[in-house]
């Protein structure tokens, strides 16, 4: 996006994770991520909402008979195709409008092309029931004769005091299946051919999950120089 102000990330999926070599011949493992493409389908305005973000659709095929009404009339009051999933994302600058995104622009690839860090969000896998020891590295008993103590949590509580289980405590339980950040990871190359982003070490999700990729709040100096960027 041309002008001082632009968005902050846009919807993706991740692809699978591979490895790439720098020019210095360091191998490097990546994650390959479908980076868009989206489309603006709303405004979100400080006069009228309390606050500015641009409401983003990731593009892929989808029927409009699986619309909920409201939601059909929003995208034919806009002339857009209809889309699936619609995420928030703020709005990054400010002062002149020109360089504001409008309702129909799409938003690819090219937004994390002078960006060197980026924050990726998603569900990681869901793993079901675990125990203490897989879902909070507890250390378990003595595997000896004669124990009778293995895998099992401990005390959760004395019956005089506190004669109940303090909320919080740690135990067995659904294991994974949670929204994770993963913050600061490189931007090793952006392919804007085919919308895809290379991005150093691993995000959360299986294949074909759903992410919110950002351009990093937090961003700090990497260890191994400037990330290498093709188009």
């Amino acid at each position: 996006m041309a002008g001082s102000v632009s968005i902050e990330g846009l919807i993706g999926r991740k692809v699978g994770m591979t490895q790439v070599f720098r020019d210095d011949g360091v191998v490097v493992p990546v994650t390959v991520l479908k980076a868009g493409p989206c489309v603006v389908v709303g405004m979100r305005t400080r006069h009228k909402d309390g606050y500015e973000a641009v409401r983003l659709g990731l593009v892929e095929p989808f029927s409009k008979s699986k619309l909920t009404k409201p939601r059909r009339g929003m995208f034919e009051k806009n002339n857009l195709a209809p889309l699936k999933t619609l995420r928030e994302f703020r709005l990054l600058g400010g002062g002149d409008d020109a360089g504001a995104p409008k309702v129909g622009d799409p938003v690819k690839a090219d937004l994390f092309n002078e960006v060197r860090f980026v924050d990726v969000i998603g569900v990681s896998k869901g793993k079901g029931f675990a125990g203490v020891m897989k879902r909070h590295h507890f250390r378990g008993g003595a595997a000896t004769h004669g124990s009778m103590f293995h895998r099992a949590p401990g005390s959760i509580g004395s019956s005089a005091y506190p004669s109940r289980v303090f909320r919080g405590m740690r135990m067995g339980g659904h294991l994974g299946d949670d929204r994770v950040t993963v913050k600061n990871l490189e931007v090793v190359r952006v392919d804007l051919d085919n919308n895809l982003l290379l991005v150093r070490g691993a995000v959360p999700g299986a294949r074909g999950a759903l992410l919110l990729i950002r351009k990093a709040r937090a961003a700090k100096p990497g260890k191994d120089g400037a990330a290498k960027k093709t188009a």
